[in-house]
């Protein structure tokens, strides 16, 4: 079918927006976001209010007298992006996910393997505070 009809075509200039690049843009923004949150203050972690392991690793920076910025996204709009975005970067688990200085610790397995191996301290020396009390 062939059109000559001249509306046709300034129908055609105006094409609407396709869904998959609506989708791509809505990723590099909760991309943007994930990257904007953990770099806000010295200590990230990225946790959701139900997980144990997240309670655990928050626990430990309090007792090596950090107290790290917590975002429970499960309190997020975002929830499931925020955890794919989490993913892409590189983290093992979505949560919980820590970033120290803006950049990604990891989750569970990296803080306990470096906290084990005494490298984590260190790491989170210029975070640490003496007037900081664990509960």
């Amino acid at each position: 079918m062939h059109f000559t009809n001249s509306n046709h075509t300034k129908q055609n200039k105006h094409r609407p927006i396709k869904a998959k690049s609506l989708i791509h843009k809505t990723n590099i923004d909760i991309m943007d976001k994930v990257m904007r949150m953990s770099s806000e203050k010295g200590v990230v972690i990225f946790t959701k209010s139900s997980c144990c392991l997240c309670y655990t690793v928050q626990i430990l920076f309090r007792d090596l007298r950090v107290q790290p910025t917590i975002h429970e996204i499960d309190n997020d709009p975002d929830c499931r992006e925020i955890e794919k975005a989490l993913l892409r970067i590189g983290c093992s688990t979505a949560v919980p996910a820590v970033f120290v200085g803006g950049k990604l610790v990891g989750s569970t397995n990296e803080v306990m393997s470096l906290h084990l191996s005494g490298s984590l301290v260190p790491l989170i020396k210029p975070y640490q505070s003496l007037l900081y009390q664990a509960n």
